[in-house]
C-alpha cells in the first residue's frame, strides 16, 4: 500500500497536488490557507523562470506541507519558532524520508540544522517574501519593493542563502523592481 508521502510526491499535476494538501488539511487539521498556495506558486514561478536545477516537484510538495503544524496564534513565540521542526516530525509519520523532512524543517533557521539542504533556501525565500506580501491578522501587506528590501536588509540580513541573488534577479524579471541590499 502506498504511503501518503508516495501518493503526493508521485502526483505531478500541480493543481491536484494542491488539492491533496487541502484534503489533508480537512482530514488531519493541518495548516492550510491562501499563504500556502501563494508560497507554492511563488516557488514554482521562481524555479521555472530562473531555470533552477532543482527537483521542482519536491520543492512544491514541501511548500504545500512544511507549515503543517503552524498555528494561527502569533503570541506563542516558542510555537512560532518550532512549527517547522514539529511539522517535519509530523511529516515523517506520513512516510516522508529524512531529507524531505530536513528540507521542510529548514524553512527557518530556529532548529539550527547544519548543513542546510539547498531546497530549504528556496523555502526560506518564498516563506519570508510570501509573509511580507500577504495581509495578516496583525499586519498589512507590503508592496513588492518594500517587501524585498525588508527581506534582504532585515529578515535575511547576514544569512547565507545560496539562491538569494537568483531570487533578486527573479523579482527584477517578474516585477521590474531593482533591490539594493545593505549586506
Amino acid at each position: 500500500m502506498e504511503s501518503f508521502a508516495e501518493y503526493i510526491l508521485n502526483e505531478n499535476n500541480y493543481f491536484k497536488k494542491i488539492e491533496i494538501a487541502y484534503y489533508l488539511h480537512k482530514k488531519a487539521n493541518t495548516f492550510f490557507d491562501k499563504s500556502v498556495i501563494c508560497k507554492a506558486e511563488l516557488a514554482r514561478m521562481f524555479i521555472e523562470t530562473m531555470s533552477l536545477d532543482v527537483d521542482e516537484n519536491l520543492i512544491i510538495t514541501a511548500c504545500l506541507l512544511y507549515a503543517s503544524k503552524k498555528i494561527n496564534c502569533t503570541t506563542d513565540l516558542e510555537k512560532i519558532k518550532f512549527y517547522a521542526k514539529d511539522g517535519a516530525e509530523y511529516l515523517s509519520e506520513f512516510g516522508f524520508n529524512e531529507r524531505f523532512c530536513r528540507i521542510c524543517e529548514g524553512v527557518n533557521r530556529y532548529s539550527g540544522l547544519e548543513p542546510r539542504e539547498p531546497e530549504s533556501d528556496i523555502l526560506e525565500l518564498v516563506d519570508n517574501l510570501g509573509a511580507l506580501l500577504l495581509n495578516g491578522e496583525e499586519k498589512a501587506s507590503q508592496g513588492i519593493k518594500n517587501a524585498m528590501e525588508l527581506l534582504l536588509n532585515e529578515n535575511l540580513k547576514d544569512v547565507q542563502n545560496q539562491y538569494i541573488n537568483e531570487f533578486k534577479e527573479f523579482i527584477y524579471k517578474e516585477e521590474g523592481v531593482m533591490i539594493n541590499a545593505s549586506n
